[in-house]
């Protein structure tokens, strides 16, 4: 067989990961995606017989993941493109030439994606970066970027313009060199949970828990189930915090000034909440593998539960207001439209995926820890604009708030962390949750002597930001930020 088939947290030995010729995986890959599946990773290591390539693929439907791998002798030779005819794999492929230097011949689209320090392929300089260019009468550039007005990370994007017409966005990042998939590994993992939780400042919960996972998959223990509710309570309360705050806004950007600012005090009621649990708003040293670091007493349980029902009052009164103004719909709907065929050829995942029809949520397909025994249902809407991404997050914000107030209302008492073990070695393990932007993804490959050898992340943004460029096309230019904002995508989530 040229896959062998695992799931979500499930840990395989390196040595029973089928090793197939680059031809034969490529036309295998072809036959998989055509059928329904999709690309979940795509990466490369270092290895004494040369360049190891990991792809992983998503059944959705079967609930599975299929690993397969293929190596390239001393970083030589490469490969035919998967991109010509599965786009998904774009960014992926731009990626692993750059890290190694095997190219995939045909490429359309074959550019520096993040300009490592460590980079294998050929160095080009990140100032003489090769915009798309349009030519024409009335053609104009407009650049935004890389420093922004507010205290954000750096992304350059640049329009080009018929009048106020956009007719091509280029997104260009990787500005921030943080290497933390390089730094993540090692035999010192406890110590490294701080850098995991640091992946994105706004999903500390999602990264962390997908951390833990992976790391107690290999070490073959199971996280009490209190610990493992406390955790899926912590992620509901992230996501909802976060969406609240992106309606706010979104508020913001169409001069809908009363939904900005009672959006932005609602969502202090959760991230408030999260400090009461564990004494940091955005979560932090709440998750770490074994289970969870606090408890959640039952006064602070008690006042977490009423904060939140407020909360759920004032969410719906908003957003029945802000969902039946005039002036805000007429900005909202038919804006930034990505159609499901688009989404779905990008790889699409999140709520951004499912405003355009696609249903895609790792809590339903492929679900891990507390959610095992409290399913999730998908929900998606197909208008694809401005309006779906928006709406999807209240109803969002809805799902998560009623999870979290009945699973605190129902906590069990129990343990709350379990005795660590040493890694399993030379194994291989996914890890996936479904964060605030949608599919979080790790991978974590030990070493014979059970350190982590490998470790890599993916977040929603490597693919969702190429939906964003697509959706402003044929908008006009001052449309861009409150298409941005429905997105709401993370720099530092693709400059790992």
């Amino acid at each position: 067989m040229n896959w062998i088939i695992t799931k979500n947290n499930q840990t395989l030995k390196l040595k029973d990961i089928p090793e197939t010729a680059i031809d034969v995986l490529r036309e295998d890959i072809l036959k998989h995606c055509r059928s329904g599946m999709r690309a979940l990773a795509f990466f490369g290591r270092n290895e004494a017989a040369g360049v190891k390539l990991f792809v992983v693929l998503a059944d959705d439907a079967a609930s599975r993941l299929l690993v397969s791998s293929a190596v390239f002798k001393d970083g030589a030779g490469g490969y035919e493109s998967v991109t010509r005819e599965i786009p998904s794999f774009c960014n992926y492929e731009r990626e692993f030439y750059e890290n190694f230097g095997i190219e995939p011949s045909g490429h359309p689209w074959l550019k520096p994606l993040r300009y490592p320090h460590d980079c294998r392929g050929p160095r080009e300089r990140m100032e003489d970066y090769p915009f798309f260019r349009v030519e024409g009468e009335g053609i104009h550039e407009v650049a935004v970027g890389p420093v922004h007005a507010g205290v954000i990370e750096p992304g350059h994007f640049r329009f080009m313009c018929e009048g106020e017409k956009v007719r091509h966005l280029e997104i260009q990042l990787g500005y921030q060199h943080r290497g933390v998939e390089a730094l993540l590994c090692g035999s010192d993992f406890m110590k490294k949970a701080v850098l995991a939780e640091s992946i994105a400042g706004d999903s500390v919960i999602a990264n962390m828990t997908a951390y833990s996972e992976a790391l107690e998959s290999q070490m073959k223990i199971t996280v009490p189930k209190k610990a493992a509710a406390i955790r899926a309570i912590a992620l509901e309360m992230e996501r909802a915090g976060v969406h609240i705050g992106n309606l706010g806004a979104i508020c913001g950007d169409v001069g809908y000034l009363t939904g900005s600012a009672f959006f932005g005090a609602t969502r202090t009621y959760v991230i408030n909440s999260l400090l009461a649990i564990c004494g940091s708003r955005f979560g932090r040293g709440l998750v770490r593998p074994g289970g969870v670091v606090y408890d959640l007493e039952k006064d602070i349980a008690a006042d977490v539960v009423k904060t939140l029902k407020n909360v759920q009052t004032r969410v719906e009164m908003m957003c029945e207001k802000m969902f039946n103004c005039p002036s805000v719909l007429s900005r909202l709907q038919k804006t930034g439209i990505l159609d499901r065929k688009t989404a779905e050829a990008i790889g699409m995942t999140g709520p951004a995926g499912r405003a355009s029809g696609l249903k895609l949520d790792i809590r339903a397909s492929h679900p891990w820890g507390f959610y095992k025994f409290s399913p999730f249902y998908r929900i998606s809407l197909d208008t694809g604009d401005v309006f779906a991404r928006s709406f999807m997050r209240y109803m969002e914000i809805r799902r998560s708030l009623e999870f979290v107030i009945e699973q605190i209302e129902n906590l069990e008492d129990g343990e709350l962390r379990k005795e660590l073990k040493t890694l399993e070695p030379a194994s291989f393990t996914v890890s996936l949750v479904e964060g605030i932007r949608g599919e979080i993804m790790h991978a974590c490959i030990t070493g014979e002597k059970g350190e982590i050898s490998t470790y890599k992340v993916k977040d929603p943004s490597f693919a969702n930001w190429l939906g964003l460029a697509w959706a402003v096309r044929g908008e006009g230019v001052s449309d861009f930020p409150l298409c941005n904002k429905s997105f709401d995508l993370s720099y530092c989530g693709h400059d790992l």
